[in-house]
């Protein structure tokens, strides 16, 4: 009998451990599955929050089918407890696993509200941008001029928001006096900004920032990113380049920054005027006599005058020998890149195409050629003569 009670018992077991082994394959398997969103989810994990709370809101959103298997699956991959703070981009069709890798990762928030802190040359913009899912791309719902006066009350509420990313965006060609005025702007920011940085020291890219960031610090983190830039382009710079230091290189870059809006041009604007400064030719470029009349304060919308052109400053290129003492503005990496790798050109002069673009030579009799088409389309639009180089 006791043979026949242990047979059966072991039998039971047996039909219990295949049981068991069943539903952990299948578990497994929704685990594992693709999921039953068809678009982007933008899934908020909110400060402290718990997996048992966060799974049964990512079923109601849809973006899982059983908030038990993702809490098992998270527990057996020792990443219950490991939820991050912020907004995160589920793909589609994302597996249980693959949510709590996202939620786990941690990062900076990667969807939901988004507030852009833009200093521009021209203007400083607060944008608020929420991320639309079905397209996965960030589209702009409020753009506000912070100079006209308080916040609307929708970009306060969205600076305020748990989980909010917020950035700061410095656009290439901008002052270091355009930067720390428009930081002084930024209504997430705190904080003295120090004394003034020097002229070109500010990397131009898009800085993530948390809630009440320090904006001294903020500058510290623009300096060091330049000086990184600038290094390795100096670094990797081919022999024979008419620059003494790296200051001479970024003052360089500087002025390429300005002078051309066109990537493409870049390389070769900035081969013109190396191949000037290796002929002992005077630059001749309106940036720097702009820089010499506003000290990067303002943007002089409108044309130079004769008595500016006229007036020794150290930045008037037409009337000095080699380059200004300084920058003139703050040079991204492309411009400080082709400072240092200019093209392999013998082009001596450039002038405007009226297309945007520029119109290159080699010699002061294609140049003269080119002038003369590009006083022709200023007469044709009204415009007074801009200076051009002229030797």
């Amino acid at each position: 009998m006791w043979r026949a009670i242990a047979s059966n018992a072991l039998t039971l077991l047996i039909v219990i451990l295949v049981a068991v082994a069943v539903a952990v394959a299948w578990g497994r398997n929704q685990y594992q599955a693709p999921g039953p969103s068809e678009i982007a989810q933008c899934v908020e994990i909110p400060q402290g929050a718990r997996l048992n709370e966060v799974s049964k809101q990512l079923e109601a959103q849809g973006v899982i089918t059983s908030p038990y298997i993702m809490r098992t699956g998270a527990d057996y991959a020792g990443k219950a407890g490991q939820l991050k703070f912020g907004s995160y981009l589920v793909p589609p069709h994302a597996s249980m696993e693959d949510v709590v890798d996202v939620i786990t990762a941690g990062g900076p928030s990667t969807c939901g509200t988004e507030v852009i802190f833009r200093v521009g040359v021209r203007a400083n913009t607060v944008v608020l941008r929420d991320l639309n899912p079905e397209n996965g791309r960030y589209e702009d719902r409020i753009r506000h001029d912070p100079a006209t006066g308080e916040l609307p009350e929708a970009l306060e509420q969205a600076v305020d928001k748990p989980g909010a990313r917020l950035r700061v965006a410095v656009a290439e060609g901008t002052t270091a006096w355009q930067v720390v005025e428009g930081l002084k702007q930024a209504p997430f920011l705190e904080g003295t900004t120090g004394p003034m940085p020097p002229e070109g020291t500010l990397a131009p890219d898009t800085y993530e920032v948390g809630r009440g960031a320090n904006r001294r610090e903020l500058l510290d983190r623009m300096r060091a990113a330049q000086d990184a830039i600038l290094a390795a382009a100096w670094e990797a710079r081919p022999f024979g380049l008419p620059y003494q230091t790296r200051e001479e290189a970024l003052t360089m870059a500087s002025i390429v920054e300005k002078e051309t809006g066109v990537p493409e041009e870049r390389t070769t604007v900035a081969a013109v005027f190396v191949n000037r400064l290796r002929e002992g030719m005077r630059l001749q470029t309106d940036p720097t006599v702009i820089y010499g009349v506003t000290n990067g304060r303002e943007v002089l919308d409108r044309g130079l005058r004769r008595s500016e052109l006229d007036r020794r400053t150290p930045y008037n290129t037409y009337l000095i020998a080699g380059l200004p003492p300084t920058p003139i503005a703050n040079p991204g990496r492309a411009a400080i890149e082709a400072a240092l790798n200019p093209a392999d050109s013998d082009y001596l002069y450039f002038v405007a195409d009226g297309s945007g673009g520029h119109a290159f030579a080699r010699t002061l009799e294609e140049h003269n050629a080119n002038v003369a088409r590009w006083r022709e389309i200023e007469r044709a639009r009204g415009e007074a003569e801009a200076p051009v180089q002229t030797d």
